[in-house]
């Protein structure tokens, strides 16, 4: 399936998760999830992102800009990655390619952690924000 498509898909699900009672989130902003618990660690230029959900939660994550790395420690889910499906299972590991766009689906309890470079060893989460992800495809493009 081509990305083209996949994008207009994955972009009208997240539409239809923001204005349901299943998802979270505005589609706008990482930096604060309404029901899902992010806790934020730095060490030197570099950015720790810890995402806590419960079972049966979903989140529809925005565009990421850079390669970066993320664990699933605890837990079970189901990510679909701009088109490919897959299952973790804690404790787990991969590398996540820029561009990436996730929807995780958690079968249980899980945490999901993201580790993201920080050259200019920030703590301003918007400012780190801007710099790691992309709301949509325009601006993807655009940061590349």
């Amino acid at each position: 399936m081509e990305l083209k498509k996949i994008d207009k898909q994955v972009q009208a699900l997240q539409d239809l998760i923001i204005s349901s009672d299943a998802g979270f989130g505005d589609g706008k902003s990482i930096a604060e999830v309404p029901d899902i618990p992010i806790s934020h660690f730095f060490a030197d230029q570099i950015y720790i992102r810890q995402m806590n959900m419960k079972q049966d939660q979903i989140v529809v994550g925005a565009i990421h800009n850079h390669l970066h790395v993320w664990f699933l420690m605890e837990g079970r889910v189901i990510i679909n990655n701009n088109g490919e499906i897959v299952e973790h299972i804690a404790p787990c590991y991969t590398i996540s390619e820029p561009g990436s766009k996730r929807l995780i689906y958690a079968l249980e309890d899980s945490i999901f952690v993201n580790v993201h470079k920080n050259p200019s060893n920030t703590k301003n989460i918007e400012e780190l924000e801007k710099d790691i992800v992309s709301f949509n495809t325009e601006e993807y493009k655009q940061k590349k």
